[in-house]
């Protein structure tokens, strides 16, 4: 591992605009991946009729290993800069994507927004930077990119930036903590080194911008919470439930529960990247072993945490919400499918409590008939089956979730109060 601090990093913006090809051009640029991996792309993209699709493919190739359950050595997903080493938390194309970010699968430091300069701002580039803000993203670089398609033209540049600048102000973003760079992650303008085809711009690089990040605020110090993604039996061992640490510490030998389905014991192995260790912290991937606990007394959802300070499980629970889009209006009884941490658990709106000025925060009405979308709200909602929630104040990892319905993302919300079972 390094011993340079570490920033995750989102990459986000519309699904057309180049995200793939800028991560992969990031990777490559920084010596992550490897040359040869390159030219195979290379080969392949040139086969395909697709030359100069090598970096968006590096990224494809990963993201299809993840759709097949393969696990990716982070390593693909990391690269360094001067100061410090970067995980890319999401890899952008990732169906999820979006829900991700909310769920704290990816709980990013900063982000990247791509804009593409050809189109300007679309309804996902709206959506992702109203996330990014719900979210409590530190910075936002703001890559503006395929200036290669626009004959690297300062004006369009200029149009596309105000345009940003607009969203940005709507959401209340402070657009002090933007930085703006025009790129071509295709040819690679502005990444790595400054472009030769853009002497008009006199900022940063994209790397120079990821280097000059103000350091992430660290991990609180609260209790052991390891999500749990899946739940392996392996030959020799056992059951090992596979997670994420998000807060505190695992040690071999602590007293751990899974909530919900409530069952403990003691850790007798910690494995992480197909090493055993004695410990593991915030951000660290592991596969883990528990005395006494069989395949089928955990499951995908629970969380882990402290014998002696079990996670909450939610019998109702209060929280803030903004609600992105919806066909209609949501009232009370509308019950769609929170995704929350690992979890996934239909919750039913018991009641929809303030409506909020988003621009402000202050209630602006009390228990409203409805919300609709691009309303800022606080509800208390009912998961029809057991669910593990903290207070985004206290554990803001287990605090944050989304609500989805009809296949797509309806709102971003983060938990207020708990009101255990």
């Amino acid at each position: 591992m390094s011993d340079k601090p570490h920033q995750n990093l989102a990459i986000i913006g519309h699904v057309d605009h180049g995200k793939s090809t800028l991560v992969g051009r990031l990777l490559f640029e920084t010596g992550s991946v490897p040359e040869h991996i390159i030219e195979q792309h290379r080969e392949e993209a040139a086969e395909k009729g697709k030359s100069g699709f090598e970096f968006a493919y590096v990224m494809d190739n990963l993201a299809e290993e993840r759709e097949r359950g393969v696990t990716i050595d982070i390593a693909h997903q990391r690269f360094d800069t001067e100061k410090y080493y970067f995980t890319i938390v999401d890899t952008p194309g990732h169906r999820d994507f979006v829900k991700n970010m909310i769920t704290g699968a990816s709980q990013a430091d900063h982000a990247v927004l791509v804009v593409a300069a050809d189109d300007g701002v679309a309804p996902q580039t709206r959506e992702h930077v109203f996330l990014a803000r719900t979210l409590g993203i530190e910075t936002l670089i703001i890559a503006v990119n395929k200036m290669d398609t626009v004959d690297y033209s300062e004006n369009t540049y200029n149009e596309v930036k105000e345009e940003v600048q607009e969203l940005l102000t709507q959401v209340r973003f402070d657009s002090d903590d933007a930085r703006f760079i025009p790129i071509s992650a295709f040819e690679g303008d502005n990444i790595a080194e400054r472009s030769a085809n853009m002497d008009w711009f006199d900022g940063p690089t994209v790397l120079e911008a990821l280097n000059n990040l103000p350091e992430s605020s660290p991990p609180t110090d609260a209790p052991l919470r390891v999500p749990i993604q899946d739940v392996y039996t392996i030959s020799g061992i056992g059951t090992v439930p596979v997670g994420r640490v998000e807060t505190g510490v695992l040690n071999v030998g602590d007293n751990v529960s899974f909530q919900p389905s409530d069952v403990s014991g003691e850790v007798k192995t910690i494995e992480m990247h197909h090493e055993e260790v004695d410990s593991a912290g915030p951000g660290d991937n592991v596969g883990f072993n528990v005395r006494g606990i069989g395949k089928d007394d955990i499951r995908r959802g629970d969380v882990a945490g402290p014998a002696d300070a079990p996670p909450s499980v939610a019998e109702t629970f209060k929280a803030q919400i903004v609600v992105m889009q919806h066909p209609s209006v949501i009232t009370a009884g509308y019950t769609p499918v929170i995704h929350a941490h690992t979890a996934q658990v239909a919750c039913t709106f018991e009641s929809i409590d303030q409506k909020l000025d988003p621009a402000s925060g202050e209630v602006a009405e009390e228990n409203p008939d409805f919300i609709k979308a691009g309303d800022a709200a606080v509800v208390t909602l009912r998961p029809q089956k057991p669910l593990v929630l903290e207070p985004s104040s206290e554990i803001p990892e287990l605090g944050s979730f989304a609500v989805r319905d009809m296949g797509q993302t309806i709102a971003a919300g983060k938990v207020l109060e708990v009101h255990e079972r």
